[in-house]
C-alpha cells in the first residue's frame, strides 16, 4: 500500500503501519494499561513497551500485537544479555522484539560483530515471532547503515528500523529510510521511528519505503488523515 496524491491514504490505513509506543523511563503500568486502549481504539497494528512492562493485557478479541525492545536504547549490552533478555521477552508474550545493535561496532566497521551480534537475539526468538534491528541511522554514514541493514538481513532479521528516539544525532529521515529501503528491497521491512509527529511526517516515510512506523503520537498524527468508512478512532 503506497499513498499518493490521487489516492491519499487514509486513517484506518494509516493506523496500520503503527507500532503505538511508549518507552518512556517513568512509565507506569496505567500509562501502558492506557497505551492498551488508545491503540486498541485507533487500529493500531501493535503497541511497543519496554520489555519490564510484560506480560500485557490485551483487550479481548484484540488484534493487537505485542513489540518489546532489547538492549535499549545504548545497545551496548553483550550479546548473552540482549539474547536474555528477548528470550524472558518473548516468554512473556512479546510477538515482536527490536534490538538494538552497537553503535560503536557499526562506527568502527565490525559488521561481523554487529552480524553475530544479531543472530543471538534471532537464534532466540526463531519465526514466526518478529525481529526488527535498530541501527541508530543518523548516527551512521550513508555506506555504514547500508553495511548494517546488510549485516541484519544475513543474520536473519525480519525488518531494519531507523531509530530508538532517545539518540542526540535525532531519529527517522526519508533520505535514511528510502536507503535503507533500497538496500534490503522487499526481502525486509523497514521500520521508521523517531520524530514522526504529523501525517505528512508519516506518509512521507512510507512513500520513502517504511513499511512500518514507531509513533508515540498515534492519534495526532492521524488526525491529519482523511478518514473513511466506520473504523479508524
Amino acid at each position: 500500500m503506497t499513498p499518493s496524491d490521487s489516492t491519499p491514504i487514509t486513517t484506518e490505513q494509516l493506523a496500520r503501519y503503527f507500532d503505538h509506543t511508549l518507552l518512556k523511563p517513568e512509565a507506569t503500568e496505567a500509562d501502558v494499561a492506557a497505551l492498551i486502549v488508545e491503540a486498541d481504539d485507533l487500529w493500531a497494528y501493535s503497541v511497543c513497551v519496554s520489555p519490564s512492562m510484560l506480560p500485557l493485557e490485551l483487550p479481548q478479541g484484540s488484534s493487537l500485537k505485542v513489540a518489546v525492545v532489547c538492549g535499549f536504547p545504548s545497545g551496548k549490552h553483550h550479546s548473552s544479555i540482549k539474547a536474555a533478555e528477548a528470550a524472558l521477552s518473548v516468554e512473556q508474550g512479546a510477538d515482536e522484539v527490536d534490538m538494538v545493535i552497537d553503535i560503536g561496532a557499526a562506527k568502527a566497521g565490525a559488521f561481523d560483530r554487529v552480524e553475530a551480534d544479531i543472530a543471538a537475539v534471532r537464534a532466540v526468538i526463531p519465526a514466526p515471532r518478529i525481529l526488527k534491528v535498530i541501527i541508530e541511522s543518523a548516527a551512521l554514514t550513508d555506506d555504514e547503515i547500508v553495511s548494517a541493514c546488510r549485516a541484519a538481513e544475513s543474520a536473519g532479521a525480519d525488518f531494519v528500523k531507523t531509530s530508538t528516539g532517545f539518540h542526540p544525532s535525532g531519529g527517522a529521515t526519508v533520505h535514511a529510510v528510502r536507503l535503507m529501503a533500497e538496500t534490503v528491497g522487499t526481502r525486509l521491512g523497514v521500520k521508521a521511528s523517531g520524530g514522526i509527529r504529523s501525517y505528512d511526517d508519516a506518509v512521507a516515510m512510507i512513500e520513502a519505503g517504511a513499511t512500518r512506523l514507531g509513533v508515540s503520537s498515534s492519534r495526532q498524527v492521524l488526525s491529519g488523515a482523511p478518514a473513511m468508512g466506520d473504523g479508524g478512532y
